[in-house]
């Protein structure tokens, strides 16, 4: 495909969309990367997200995320951080993700050409567009995991065994850090859950420093061409009046799984990770029914009358039933009319590793990983 150039607001605002979608309920908040990105095009810097195939091999790449919990801060946690003197912010999303890849340069000595998002996510992936745009960096149209992921090592880098440091953290309050080596990649994704957790939030880090070759070897490519594409789609089946859901089902090739009201909501932040599960009494087709999806970060678990319909990796996105917009978890609303949409995992994870990384036993549940497609065709 060729380059992408996001030329106005309603651009932005549709890519955000489709990063949003892709998020599974994840990836931070989608007001904050439009805010990212708006940033750098208010400053009147091109937006442009070039194709992986005209990286050079002898490029040198990065990859900088947001690292960290995305639940709401409570009065009793805001006043803890007060006493960190954590009241005034210094570093915007984007900020945190700059100054991470400054960072990383200056600690190795290496100047980085291009950069790539870890995920498809609302906040996280534009916030490192934005910051790369700032930077003047080349933006890869692609990613390393082709939805969004709670935990660094559920990437494609980590499925093809490359180096993940040293890692460059800069958090919302100016403090920097470096893991410059780590054991393995859960070790680095722990301690950089620590260090974002004594941030009380997202900090900004980055790593996988890794060349051109190596890059077009493990990137996802065009996904940020299909989130935007993507997002233009729901936005023009409202204002067409058509079904935003059934346009999506029909684009992706997925499926909706369950419609119905948000009833429980039981959630907690916890080292680092916005857990929770949702109960969600059925309307219309499903009435009489219930469903249940637990989220770490994001959503990987969908449970229909007590029975696993869809798990990790296949991705599942909680939609409003009526205008079809991803739910993020963090603003999702007890009595919120929502429905259950189900999609095939990306193929880099239809593998025993990808599985054994981001399927459901990963997550401490004992069931076995079965293709949403499989599941549907019965």
């Amino acid at each position: 495909m060729s380059e992408l150039i996001l030329k106005t607001r309603q651009d932005i605002e549709d890519i955000v969309r489709g990063f949003t979608f892709y998020a599974t309920g994840g990836g931070g908040l989608p007001k904050n990367g439009l805010q990212s990105l708006m940033s750098e095009f208010d400053a009147g810097r091109e937006i442009i997200l070039s194709d992986v195939d005209s990286l050079p091999d002898d490029a040198v790449t990065a990859c900088p995320f947001l690292m960290g919990s995305i639940a709401p801060h409570t009065v009793e946690v805001l006043k803890e951080m007060q006493g960190f003197g954590f009241t005034e912010s210094v570093n915007t999303e984007k900020d945190r993700m700059r100054k991470a890849v400054e960072e990383l340069e200056e600690y190795t000595g290496k100047t980085i050409d291009a950069i790539v998002p870890i995920e498809l996510a609302g906040a996280n992936t534009s916030a490192a567009i934005a910051a790369a745009i700032e930077l003047g960096k080349i933006v890869l149209n692609g990613d390393y995991t082709g939805r969004a992921i709670p935990e660094i090592q559920q990437t494609t880098p980590y499925l093809n065994d490359k180096k993940i440091t040293p890692i460059s953290s800069v958090d919302e309050w100016g403090n920097t850090c470096f893991i410059k080596e780590a054991s393995n990649y859960r070790v680095a994704e722990r301690i950089g859950k620590l260090i974002s957790a004594g941030a009380y939030g997202l900090a900004g880090q980055a790593g996988f420093l890794l060349n051109g070759k190596e890059t077009k070897e493990v990137i996802i490519p065009n996904t940020l061409e299909e989130s935007y594409t993507l997002g233009k789609l729901i936005r023009e089946s409202n204002e067409q009046g058509k079904n935003p859901i059934e346009e999506t089902i029909k684009a992706l090739r997925g499926w909706r799984i369950f419609q119905g009201q948000i009833t429980i909501k039981d959630d907690e932040d916890r080292i680092g990770y916005y857990w929770g599960t949702y109960t969600i009494e059925g309307q219309e087709d499903f009435s009489g029914k219930t469903a249940k999806v637990w989220f770490k970060n994001e959503n990987h678990m969908c449970w229909i009358e007590d029975e696993p319909v869809v798990t990790s990796p296949d991705i599942i996105v909680i939609v409003d039933s009526k205008t079809g917009e991803p739910v993020p978890n963090p603003l999702s609303e007890l009595g919120q009319n929502v429905s259950i949409l189900a999609f095939e995992s990306r193929p880099q994870f239809k593998n025993p590793k990808g599985i054994d990384i981001l399927g459901p036993r990963y997550f401490g549940f004992n069931v076995d990983y079965k293709p949403i497609e499989t599941v549907m065709s019965r």
